[in-house]
């Protein structure tokens, strides 16, 4: 009879957690203000395009399949969005640069102005009508 609690007790909170991280998956969260910026890693200073209001940059690694689901969302938005670009930085042998700029998991999107000032950050597969909206300011968009 016991056994059946156990196995009970860690069905709920396997569904609980499961519930708790699908929430979470894609949610964007704006940047929060800063008085001194740190240092940008390299590739990603490199990836900023002076020229577009708003980069987008894919933090992903080899094999994460979110990963490509994720590039394939944000290179159409790109594509369609005057101002807008997206780079897809694969930090598989340089994980430093996923530590410097605090990212857990892949993959992970980084919104940058041209000043390299973080604008915002999703975790996991952005919804795309939802990181337009939130992007809008910065692009001069209608929301």
């Amino acid at each position: 009879m016991a056994g059946i609690w156990v196995l009970l007790g860690t069905l709920v909170v396997a569904t609980a957690a499961g519930l708790v991280l699908q929430r979470r998956n894609g949610r964007i969260k704006a940047a929060k203000p800063v008085t001194v910026r740190p240092e940008l890693p390299q590739p990603v200073a490199e990836a900023l395009d002076p020229g577009a209001p708003v980069t987008l940059v894919q933090i992903s690694t080899t094999f994460c399949a979110p990963c490509r689901q994720t590039r394939a969302l944000l290179s159409h938005l790109a594509d369609r969005t005057d101002g807008l670009r997206h780079v897809d930085l694969d930090v598989t042998n340089q994980p430093e640069v996923a530590q410097r700029l605090g990212v857990l998991r892949t993959p992970t999107t980084l919104a940058y102005a041209p000043d390299g000032r973080e604008l915002l950050r999703i975790g996991g597969i952005p919804k795309g009508p939802d990181l337009l909206e939130a992007l809008a300011p910065h692009l001069k968009l209608s929301a």
